[in-house]
């Protein structure tokens, strides 16, 4: 694993050597773990011939490329690090340092700083097997978790207890957690897009959205499904979700190589007006996945990166998924997590295989 992570911080000095950037200072979580594989370290001074990492512990087994620096508690690791800048340019991700932490590394760098733009989210859009590998394992760990939950007796428990059950579920399956907090809404509080869970409790009859992914080696999976509790569907809750399934079918079938998120919302748009649904789809109906649950590529990357950045290529997880709510009566969403692969290899890899049909719990 170590010249996975060598060749990583490779890729991101020839970027910064194409920048003219000496050296880059790296501090947003999920990218110091990329380029480092070191759970505990909090920032990585990456130079031409010298890569220093700011640790609280000295680690078990260390990357024979990385210089390690104990930074006692209470000291700013990125501060620290940056203390071994040395003269010229050094990059920094201005996205992840507020406006104290930046004056305090220019202050003790005492050197040009360079905002990095971004560039160890973009080396990251493209995963490796072994990364598709957690992903796919953490998707069958939510995939088991929610199985589980669905065979258990749902009507009169709080979403909050449910949401709970689902995390501890994921946990109990080998996960280091939940990839972000569950969230579960019954009755007229499914399928909103980022429901918190209260004390609804769920009753007969009702529409229950779970909204689950799990975390394994770091790597997180999302996906979403809406159930009916106890009773057969009524007629409105058969139409429902029959149009957004539709329209997130039509979403993933949009997602191929060379396209864009932006193609996939518009596929479900087109589905969702013939069906009386004109929504607006404001967030898009997906984003990349990875070192953190919602990543590059996002929609109106095309906008944001001309060129190729904008575009999916071969590798790439992403989220697909859409909902839509009645006011007063609830609603549906459902989201899958894929890979996006080239045809000839079957198209894009679906990780979270729990069934979208409408049950009847």
């Amino acid at each position: 694993m170590g010249d996975v992570f060598r060749e990583r911080r490779e890729r991101l000095r020839e970027r910064c050597s194409g920048a003219g950037v000496d050296a880059a200072l790296v501090t947003a979580p999920a990218n110091v773990r990329w380029l480092t594989g070191a759970v505990g370290a909090h920032a990585l001074l990456l130079g031409r011939d010298r890569a220093v990492v700011a640790v609280e512990h000295p680690a078990r087994d260390r990357d024979e490329g990385l210089e390690e620096l104990l930074v006692p508690p209470g000291t700013d690791p990125a501060v620290a690090v940056a203390a071994n800048a040395g003269a010229g340019v050094l990059g920094v991700e201005e996205h992840d340092l507020t406006v104290a932490r930046h004056r305090a590394v220019a202050e003790v760098a005492e050197c040009e700083l360079h905002d990095l733009h971004h560039a160890v989210e973009q080396l990251r859009v493209v995963k490796d097997e072994q990364e598709i590998a957690c992903l796919r394992i953490a998707g069958e760990i939510a995939d088991q978790a929610l199985g589980e939950l669905l065979e258990s007796i749902l009507v009169g428990r709080s979403e909050r207890h449910l949401a709970m059950e689902l995390e501890r579920r994921m946990i109990d399956h080998g996960a280091d957690g939940p990839a972000f907090p569950v969230r579960v809404g019954a009755g007229d509080h499914a399928g909103r897009a980022r429901h918190l869970p209260g004390d609804r409790r769920v009753e007969e009859g009702d529409f229950l959205t779970v909204s689950l992914g799990a975390c394994y080696r770091g790597y997180r999976a999302s996906a979403a499904r809406t159930f009916v509790v106890g009773l057969a569907p009524q007629e409105w809750q058969i139409e429902l979700h029959g149009l957004v399934f539709a329209g997130q079918r039509a979403a993933r079938e949009a997602l191929v190589l060379g396209g864009s998120l932006d193609d996939c919302a518009r596929a479900a748009r087109r589905v969702l007006e013939a069906g009386g649904q004109p929504e607006l789809l404001p967030e898009g109906v997906g984003h990349g996945v990875g070192l953190d649950v919602e990543e590059e590529p996002r929609p109106g990357a095309l906008e944001l990166w001309p060129g190729e950045f904008g575009k999916i290529e071969n590798r790439v997880p992403v989220t697909v998924g859409l909902g839509v709510t009645l006011p007063g009566r609830g609603g549906v969403r459902i989201e899958d997590t894929l890979v996006v692969r080239p045809s000839e290899d079957g198209g894009p890899e679906l990780l979270t295989i729990t069934t979208k049909e409408l049950l009847a719990l």
